[in-house]
């Protein structure tokens, strides 16, 4: 099971490090390896929520994600989207762009971390509104009651996670303007591009959220009624089947996975230009790791970890909680990778380790497996959260 689902990431990894090697010797060698473990520590929660998603699709639409989508992840991502970032910001054209990411490092990366403020307020507005709308939800199974309890209360008002989003975002760009004016001028420009970034990132979780759950929702009436309908066709002989409806209802469920991988993936690739400024091992590294998160993803919704450990997704939307919050912030302060890495992989261990907890307890109290889905008044449910 491992080696069918890591056997690409694998093969991957070896070709990529004999590249790096061929490519400039040891030190390109150690500097993708580090890049891959980066990639991949700052991207653990991205492969818990990635498949919370994925199990809702068919084998049909994994293989997708881990083809075309993977082709997505790495060259758009970690290879394309850093070359148009500074494209973009030093209004250059593509080719100008990669002629300066080989022939002028220092210049790239400095194009790079000019054009930090709009990526940042992006990816972080947008990796925002996926932890408020969770923490936003009344669910059965709660975590930290003492947060979620009152939090699912306040959920109950229209809009209020795009209200606190907005508020949060305004704080923000005035901070930076405050910043930028005590440096002298230029405050202006900045604190509005902060704000239309942040803007734009809104509106694409809600344009591809919104679109995702209105065909996931036509999708779940379709399979109800499929049902019904074969159960009504078993009589007469007759197959039904719903093929179009669930391709598209799959297709914007992929179109959400890229659209979060691509927010996930901005620390990781602002990230690795404290670590080399040379486009060609930065793709190698970051690419490796990405194929481990999809990797990953899919060995979580085969085995079924999400529904055996069920606060797994819970640590997961915290951390992304804290990982918006950290690319706001570095908006105007700089912060290590390293601290980003780490209150990720912290979050997702704690919350690993309360599910374990919980199984226990259930396992105890001679619930079984059936119960580990957490039914709202089973025992388990009431003493097991932290």
């Amino acid at each position: 099971m491992v080696l069918k689902t890591f056997g690409w990431s694998f093969a991957i990894t070896a070709l990529g490090l004999v590249a790096a090697f061929f490519y400039g010797g040891w030190q390109a060698f150690g500097i993708v390896a580090i890049l891959t473990i980066l990639e991949i520590s700052l991207s653990f929660d991205n492969a818990v929520i990635n498949a919370g998603i994925l199990k809702k699709m068919n084998a049909f639409w994994q293989k997708i994600f881990l083809t075309i989508g993977i082709l997505i992840a790495v060259f758009g991502m970690r290879l394309v989207f850093p070359v148009v970032i500074v494209a973009v910001s030093a209004q250059l054209g593509p080719i100008e762009a990669i002629d300066l990411s080989f022939n002028d490092p220092d210049r790239y990366k400095e194009l790079v971390t000019d054009a930090h403020p709009s990526i940042a307020a992006f990816g972080g507005m947008f990796l925002l509104m996926i932890f408020l709308d969770f923490i936003f939800e009344d669910r059965d199974i709660q975590w930290l009651r003492w947060i979620e309890r009152p939090l699912a209360k306040l959920g109950k008002v229209d809009m209020l996670s795009v209200c606190v989003a907005l508020i949060v975002l305004l704080i923000t760009a005035m901070t930076f303007a405050t910043q930028a004016h005590q440096h002298g001028g230029g405050h202006v420009d900045k604190a509005s591009t902060v704000m239309l970034s942040g803007i734009a990132g809104l509106i694409t979780y809600l344009v591809v959220g919104g679109l995702s759950g209105f065909f996931e929702g036509k999708l779940e009436e379709e399979e109800e009624r499929e049902h019904e309908a074969e159960e009504e066709a078993k009589k007469k002989g007759k197959p039904v089947t719903g093929v179009a409806l669930a391709g598209k209802a799959a297709f914007f469920l992929f179109l959400y996975l890229e659209v979060l991988d691509a927010s996930f993936s901005f620390d990781g690739v602002i990230g690795a230009f404290a670590i080399t400024n040379e486009i060609v091992l930065m793709a190698l590294g970051l690419g490796i790791g990405a194929m481990y998160v999809r990797s990953l993803t899919v060995y979580l919704v085969r085995q079924g970890t999400l529904d055996d450990y069920v606060y797994l997704e819970h640590g997961a939307h915290y951390a992304i909680g804290a990982l918006s919050v950290i690319l706001l912030v570095t908006i105007r302060y700089e912060i290590n990778e390293i601290i980003t890495g780490l209150i990720g992989v912290v979050l997702i261990g704690l919350s690993f380790w309360s599910s374990l907890r919980r199984n226990r307890a259930i396992a105890a109290a001679g619930g079984g497996d059936g119960d580990a889905g957490g039914s709202p008044g089973s025992k388990a449910h009431v003493h097991s959260g932290v």
